[in-house]
């Protein structure tokens, strides 16, 4: 065997493992919070980064293996940001055979206008984008609108919540809107940033940059990121540990009043649940998750 076949089995080998393991995460995800249902129209938001790409890629997938039914159409916001290659996005979801839409709406100049130079955009371009999704959403009479946020931007949101809004509050994997007309899920939210950075190079996404936001240096969220990253490159296993913490949540551990009796606490003769240890030790376990399954679901992950 030449070094070339080695270096291509190797190659594919290592593509298919990492295919098979984010596959396997989003399929958990979309069973675990019961995403998608048989019939449900999911409204892909395609932004043309690594996220959205991998997202409906494996979507796709899992569209053609899922015991249920469920259609797909990818829907692309232009938003008029100057250099955006118009294109690229219709030129590949065609060569798929996707059905999509491209809705155009400037909101570049909105924001440009609103926002003093040397501030973030982050906050109003993503409120006009979510708005003329949600109506979007209703115009094609889909019942999930998917977006592409990963493990890892839950967890940046929650270091965001606590260290600048004093809540602690992450981006969960689905949730209804505000006008409680739409359900948005990500499909993403077990999948690792990393995997689905080498996911999108091997499968070679044309991917186009965010010229709007991605050159802000001072956006609190990349330093959240880089904090998350040292983090997990001296103590591996970090990002993991936090990820699993977002589904063990013991309200009676923490102060918030609204959650949890701490007005109403007496003692009992009983053996008491949640009960302080008292001055034991803890021990650190991993407390497996149960989660209900919904017959009439898409449950993919032995996929």
């Amino acid at each position: 065997m030449n070094h070339l076949s080695s270096t291509n089995q190797k190659h594919s080998a290592s593509f298919t493992k990492l295919q098979k393991r984010i596959r396997h995460n989003t399929g958990k995800a979309i069973a675990d919070f019961n995403m998608i249902e048989d019939g449900d129209k999911v409204m892909v938001c395609l932004s043309g980064g690594k996220d959205s790409y991998t997202m409906l890629d494996i979507l796709l997938h899992m569209q053609k293996v899922a015991p249920i039914s469920f259609s797909i159409i990818a829907v692309n916001l232009d938003q008029k940001q100057p250099g955006f290659p118009e294109h690229v996005l219709p030129q590949y979801l065609t060569q798929l055979g996707v059905d999509f839409e491209v809705v155009e709406e400037d909101t570049y100049s909105i924001v440009i206008d609103k926002i003093p130079e040397g501030k973030t955009t982050c906050s109003l371009c993503s409120r006009l984008r979510r708005g003329i999704l949600y109506k979007t959403a209703t115009r094609l009479q889909a019942t999930k609108i998917a977006l592409g946020h990963h493990r890892d931007d839950m967890l940046e949101t929650l270091f965001l919540n606590m260290f600048n809004g004093g809540q602690l509050k992450a981006m969960p994997p689905k949730l209804v809107s505000d006008d409680g007309k739409q359900i948005v899920i990500r499909p993403l939210a077990y999948c690792a940033e990393k995997d689905i950075a080498e996911y999108s190079q091997f499968s070679e996404f044309p991917i186009i940059p965010c010229n709007l936001c991605g050159s802000q240096e001072n956006l609190q969220r990349k330093v959240i990121k880089g904090m998350l990253q040292d983090w997990q490159q001296r103590f591996p296993g970090r990002i993991e540990s936090m990820a699993k913490a977002l589904q063990n949540v013991v309200p009676s551990h923490l102060a918030d009043s609204s959650q949890y009796d701490f007005i109403g606490l007496k003692t009992q003769a009983a053996p008491f649940v949640d009960g302080d240890i008292g001055f034991d030790p803890p021990e650190f376990v991993n407390t497996p998750v149960n989660k209900n399954r919904h017959a009439d679901s898409l449950d993919v992950t032995n996929i």
